[in-house]
C-alpha cells in the first residue's frame, strides 16, 4: 500500500493529493524539529522558526487542497477572501498580544490559547454535525458514518473539557479566582458520574445521532472541565497548564480525522503526546500521581483546602541591601533561587547584574530552578534566558539540591512554595509531598519578599522565614536587587 492509500485509509476521506501528503509530511518533520529545539533555551529560537515554517506550509497546503472550487475548477475567490481576512484578523490580534504581554502574564496567555483551541474543536465538531455532507462524513440520507461519529464525539468532549478547564486555569492564574483548592461536596461522585455519562453517551451516539445526544455530550463535557480544575490548588497549576496543553492536542487530532486533514492529525498527536509526557515528568518531580492529575483530584484534600488561615506571629530577622551585599561578597558559594515574585517585579535583569557583580568579586554563583517555579513549566528558565544568564549556571532541582549544604548563601527572590519545608513535614498542607529546594540547609538564607503579610500562591506560610540563619529583605524584588548591585559596586554607601 502506498502513502496515498495509507492516508486515505487513515482518514476515511477518499483519495489524498500526493503533493499535499508530501507537504504535510514535511510540516510534520518541522514540528518534530520545533519540539526538539524547544527542549532547551539555547535552541528555543531555532525551534520556534521550525514551527513557524511548518505551520505556514500546513496552512498554505490546506488552503490549496480544501478550498471550494466552482464548476470550472477555479478556486472560489469569495471564500478565499473570507479565509484570508480571518487569518489577517487573527494575525493582528496575535502580534499585538505578543508585543504587549508581560512575561509574568505568559501562563495566563497560554491557558487562554488552550481554551481557544478547545473552543475551535467544539465549533468544528458542531459544524460537522449540523452539515455532515459538506465534510464528506455522511451518506446520501444524511446518516453520519460510524467512525466519524466516534471521532466527532471524542473531539467535542475533549475540546469542551479543554475550553472550560482552561477558563478556570486562566481565572486562577490571573487572580480572578482563589488559587486555593475549591472543594465541592461529593465532587468525586459527581465527576465520576459525569465522566461515565459522557463515555456512555459517546458510545450511544454511534447508534443514534439525535441532537439531544450530541448536545448533551457537549454540555456535560463543558461541565466536567470546570469540575476537574476547580479543586486544584495554585501550587499544582503548572501541571494543569501542561495537561491542558495535552488535551488541546488530542482535541485537534480528533478534529483532524473528522476533517480528513493529515496536518491536524500529526500536529495534534505531537502536542498531545508531548504535553502528556511533560505532565508525567512534572508529576514525578512533584511526587504526584499522574492518574490523579487526569482525574482532577490532586489539588489536595479538604483539610488541605482549609490551609492558609490566620498566620501565627513569629519573630524574624530583618535585613537590608547593604547587609545582603556584604554577606554575599564574603561568600565562596552563592545559590540564587528565583520565583514568581521575581517575575512580577521583572527583576531578572537586575538579578543577572547582581550575579555578574558577585562573580567579579570571585564568588561562585549558580541558579537553582524548581520544575514548577512560576506559573508554568520553564517559566523561570525563560526569564533568566531573557536576561542573558549563562545556561551553564542554571541548574534544575535534582542537579543542585545537594549543594545547598555547602552553600554559604542561598539568595531566594520571590520563591515561597518551592522552598517551603511544610511540603515535607505537614501532611495537611496543599503542597505536601512536593519536592522542594532545600535552601534551609545553606549557612545563610537571604529571602527577598514584598512583605511578611503575604504567603505563597498555595496560601501556606514558610518556616524558613523564621529560622535563625534567615535574613528577610522586604520590598520590591527589582529595587532590592538594584540596591544590592549598587552596594556591591560601592555606590550604595
Amino acid at each position: 500500500m502506498d502513502v496515498q492509500a495509507i492516508l486515505s485509509a487513515a482518514t476515511g476521506h477518499g483519495a489524498v493529493n500526493p503533493w499535499a501528503a508530501i507537504a504535510y509530511l514535511v510540516a510534520g518533520i518541522l514540528f518534530i524539529l520545533a519540539l526538539r529545539g524547544l527542549s532547551s533555551p539555547a535552541t528555543a529560537q531555532s525551534g520556534n522558526r521550525f514551527g513557524m515554517i511548518g505551520m505556514t506550509i500546513a496552512v498554505v497546503t490546506t488552503l490549496l487542497t480544501h478550498m471550494p472550487k466552482g464548476a470550472d475548477g477555479v478556486l472560489d475567490t469569495i471564500s478565499l477572501a473570507e479565509i484570508l481576512a480571518a487569518i489577517g484578523i487573527g494575525a493582528v490580534i496575535g502580534i499585538v498580544m505578543a508585543r504587549r504581554i508581560a512575561m509574568t502574564a505568559m501562563p495566563q496567555l497560554v491557558a487562554a490559547f488552550h481554551s481557544l483551541v478547545g473552543l475551535a474543536a467544539v465549533a468544528v465538531a458542531a459544524a460537522a454535525y449540523l452539515n455532515p455532507q459538506a465534510f464528506g462524513i455522511a451518506d446520501a440520507a444524511g446518516q453520519i458514518f460510524t467512525v466519524s461519529r466516534v471521532e466527532m464525539g471524542l473531539g467535542i468532549a475533549i475540546g469542551a473539557i479543554t475550553f472550560s478547564g482552561s477558563v478556570i486555569a486562566f481565572l486562577k492564574l490571573n487572580g480572578n479566582m482563589s488559587g486555593s483548592p475549591i472543594m465541592l461536596p461529593g465532587r468525586h461522585v459527581i465527576n465520576l458520574g459525569t465522566l461515565a455519562a459522557i463515555v456512555g453517551l459517546t458510545a450511544y451516539f454511534t447508534q443514534d445521532q439525535s441532537p439531544w445526544v450530541f448536545w448533551t455530550i457537549t454540555g456535560l463535557s463543558f461541565a466536567i472541565g470546570f469540575l476537574l480544575i476547580i479543586p486544584i490548588g495554585g501550587a499544582d497549576m503548572p501541571v494543569v497548564v501542561s495537561m491542558l496543553n495535552s488535551y488541546s492536542g488530542w482535541a485537534a487530532a480528533a478534529m483532524g480525522f473528522t476533517l480528513g486533514n493529515t496536518a491536524m492529525i500529526i500536529t495534534g498527536a505531537l502536542v498531545g503526546s508531548s504535553g502528556a509526557i511533560l505532565s508525567y515528568i512534572m508529576c514525578r518531580a512533584m511526587n504526584r500521581s499522574f492518574i490523579s492529575v487526569i482525574a482532577g483530584g490532586f489539588g489536595g484534600d479538604d483539610a488541605a483546602a482549609a490551609a492558609g488561615g490566620a498566620k501565627e506571629q513569629r519573630p524574624w530577622k530583618p535585613g537590608s541591601a547593604d547587609d545582603a551585599a556584604f554577606l554575599m561578597s564574603q561568600a565562596e558559594n552563592v545559590i540564587i533561587v528565583p520565583g514568581y515574585g521575581m517575575a512580577v517585579a521583572q527583576a531578572q535583569h537586575a538579578l543577572r547584574e547582581m550575579g555578574d557583580q558577585l562573580k567579579k568579586e570571585g564568588v561562585n554563583v549558580k541558579y537553582a530552578i524548581h520544575p514548577v517555579a512560576g506559573r508554568m513549566p520553564g517559566h523561570m528558565n525563560v526569564l533568566l534566558a531573557e536576561a542573558n544568564v549563562p545556561y551553564d549556571e542554571v541548574f534544575e532541582l535534582e542537579d543542585i539540591n545537594g549543594e545547598f549544604a555547602q552553600a554559604d548563601v542561598a539568595f531566594v527572590i520571590g520563591a515561597n512554595d518551592v522552598t517551603n519545608p511544610a511540603a515535607k513535614t505537614d501532611k495537611s498542607s496543599p503542597i505536601y509531598g512536593m519536592p522542594i529546594l532545600d535552601v534551609a540547609n545553606a549557612k545563610t538564607v537571604l529571602f527577598v519578599k514584598r512583605s511578611m503579610g503575604g504567603v505563597g500562591y498555595a496560601g501556606v506560610d514558610n518556616d524558613v522565614f523564621y529560622m535563625d540563619q534567615t535574613m528577610m529583605l522586604l520590598g520590591d524584588a527589582k529595587k532590592m536587587a538594584d540596591d544590592i548591585v549598587k552596594a556591591l559596586s560601592g555606590t550604595g554607601h
